[in-house]
């Protein structure tokens, strides 16, 4: 028999005994796996939608923002340009609706369309006198819809329609890619979105604190793909432009060119809704990918721990220590090969519900293409998991010898005056379990290691709300609570990831609980058959479980926050400390309330049935 097929065919012997080993194998790697795929899968998934949106609104090239309509002409007649629209007046306003109370930037326009950037009607009709036609993603947040009145600087107008645009960021993003020159007094950037008006009402908007200084001039190339160089040539761009601070008076602005705009940067910023999730889905991913080799390792050495005699037999008929490390190493490879699949096709597939552009664009991004990268990465991953947590066991398993493979002792604990004892003082329950967690010590680590991830998962997301939280009292003001579409989308996001990870979490407990149950058969039918009860037996076992997870769920604390800091960058806040409290208490006992049925289970064997089906 070849060598090879000798291989495959024992490999394809111990998956059928351990099926559901294999099973919760093939769950870790592939919800790994999936998360990743779908981070992988957002890549320039927007670029379809905003040109969709480019073209059904006539978005132009370049957007200018001047500080006198006298600035247009040099602009209109630049090199490349090849048609303008403009220059329109562009006034800061207060706007109140519906209990809401935001900013707004009221862009004057003719009731006549534009040749060059024509927002797309989505509900209603263009501007009229007294009409106004609001940006679609600020009327969501607003909660206002086609004939619903607002107030702009104490001015009443009747919402005429509601559109989209591809010549300014959508709100809460409408100063990311620049232009914005004035800050409302009380009023945050991110509580600001625009709002169209014939240019009479416009001009009638600004008061004295802030009158009428910035104008917007829509430029059409006639290479679209150089308008980055052209921002550069003609205007000082974003980076250069002059902000005024909050309460500052318009004239402190020290800005004397125009701000330029390209087209590129404004579809940078309506792809964030959708950009932002791969911030979140990374992180999310490396966590699941910690979590699934912490889960392999411990289904491997659970499975080594019970195939020790079956070592020792395949060395005694003439197994080799190459053979004995391939046959293990196999078996776990094809299931990460099938794990890689799965979840590459999940997560290809589970994209498209995540790439929905919002509202600020119209068109749909279609089915992500399965690139390259995706092809190799997700897979590759699944792969390097699967073998960074198989390598070490197999290899150990293969040079144990033939002779203590084949009595399957597990390790001693280490044994001391002074622990002798403190232990003798201990009752039962606990010394049984303090020897139980001692008896495989790389379980118990890779348990500590899997709670550890688990709560800086949740302890992440809960510094995720925390930060939302304090950023929405900073933020909100007086504005009532705008709803920030990409914080919903992330917390989408952080949902879904948080139940993947709780939910391997919770297999992983189960399954380690099981092993530590049949690891501790005889051991336990020894101190039965001395006289301890069946419920002391059980509680030891839930306590070995328990001290297992008590430091992960400690170290899992500070390290949630710190992955937290390190993805978020400085803007962070910390959770408040009875919820962190409450997640290790929660995590401690949901460790206790399933290991309590295995360990339940294990001793209604008869302990004299045990130890006469045992061997010594």
């Amino acid at each position: 028999m070849g060598r090879i097929l000798l291989v495959r065919r024992l490999a394809a012997r111990d998956l059928r005994h351990h099926k559901a080993q294999a099973v919760l194998l093939l769950l870790a790697i592939t919800a790994a796996t999936t998360v990743l795929a779908l981070g992988l899968a957002l890549q320039g998934v927007t670029s379809q939608p905003y040109q969709q949106t480019r073209a059904a609104a006539k978005g132009p090239d370049v957007v200018a923002y001047l500080s006198s309509p006298g600035q247009a002409a040099a602009l209109i007649h630049a090199s490349g340009v090849t048609a303008a629209s403009g220059p329109y007046p562009l006034a800061y306003t207060v706007a109140e609706v519906n209990g809401h109370t935001a900013g707004a930037e009221v862009e004057g326009r003719t009731e006549a369309p534009a040749a060059v950037d024509r927002p797309d009607l989505t509900a209603g009709s263009w501007v009229r006198p007294g009409g106004v036609v609001i940006e679609r993603e600020f009327a969501e947040a607003l909660g206002v819809s086609v004939g619903d009145r607002l107030t702009l600087n104490g001015h009443s107008f009747t919402v005429a329609g509601i559109a989209v645009s591809a010549a300014k960021p959508p709100y809460p993003n409408i100063c990311f890619a620049g232009g914005c020159e004035i800050f409302l007094p009380g009023v945050h950037p991110k509580n600001t979105g625009l709002i169209w008006a014939t240019e009479p009402d416009a001009i009638k908007l600004p008061v004295a604190a802030e009158p009428l200084n910035t104008y917007v001039l829509d430029l059409k190339l006639a290479v679209p793909d150089q308008a980055q160089a052209f921002a550069s040539r003609y205007g000082p761009g974003p980076s250069g432009s002059s902000h005024i601070g909050p309460g500052q008076p318009s004239g402190a602005s020290q800005a004397s060119s125009p701000i330029l705009v390209p087209w590129q940067d404004i579809a940078a910023a309506d792809g964030l809704l959708v950009s932002d999730e791969q911030t979140v889905l990374v992180p999310g991913a490396a966590l699941l990918s910690l979590l699934a080799l912490a889960s392999v390792a411990v289904l491997v050495g659970g499975r080594l721990a019970e195939n020790t005699r079956r070592v020792g037999l395949l060395k005694a008929a003439g197994g080799t220590p190459g053979l004995i490390a391939a046959t293990f190493l196999a078996e776990n490879l094809i299931l990460a090969l099938i794990a890689g699949a799965a979840g590459l096709m999940a997560g290809w597939l589970t994209a498209p519900l995540l790439t929905k552009p919002g509202a600020a664009l119209v068109g749909a991004p279609g089915a992500p293409s399965l690139t390259p990268l995706m092809v190799v990465a997700v897979p590759g991953v699944a792969l390097i998991v699967t073998l960074a947590s198989t390598f070490a066991p197999a290899i150990r398993a293969a040079r144990s010898s033939t002779v203590s493979a084949l009595a399957d002792s597990a390790r001693p604990p280490r044994r001391h005056g002074a622990l002798i004892g403190l232990s003798s003082r201990l009752p039962v329950p606990a010394l049984f379990g303090l020897r139980m967690a001692a008896r495989r010590p790389r379980r118990a680590l890779l348990s500590a290691a899997s709670i550890a991830v688990t709560v800086a998962g949740i302890v992440t997301v809960l510094a995720f709300h925390a930060t939302v939280n304090a950023s929405a009292k900073t933020i909100g003001g007086s504005s009532g609570g705008l709803a920030d579409p990409i914080v919903s989308r992330d917390e989408q996001v952080l949902t879904v990831i948080t139940i993947m990870l709780i939910t391997l979490s919770a297999l992983n407990a189960i399954f380690t609980a099981w092993a530590t149950v049949m690891d501790a058969r005889r051991p336990s039918a020894l101190i039965r058959a001395l006289g301890a009860r069946p419920g002391q037996v059980s509680t030891g076992l839930l306590a070995a479980q328990v001290l297992t997870a008590l430091p992960g769920a400690i170290l899992g604390v500070p390290l949630g926050i710190l992955l937290f800091k390190a993805v978020g960058g400085h803007q962070t806040a910390s959770p408040p400390a009875l919820w962190v409290v409450a997640t290790a208490l929660g995590t401690l006992l949901a460790v206790a309330g399933l290991t309590a049925v295995p360990a339940l289970a294990g001793t209604r064997i008869p302990a004299a049935q045990i130890l006469q089906s045992e061997t010594a």
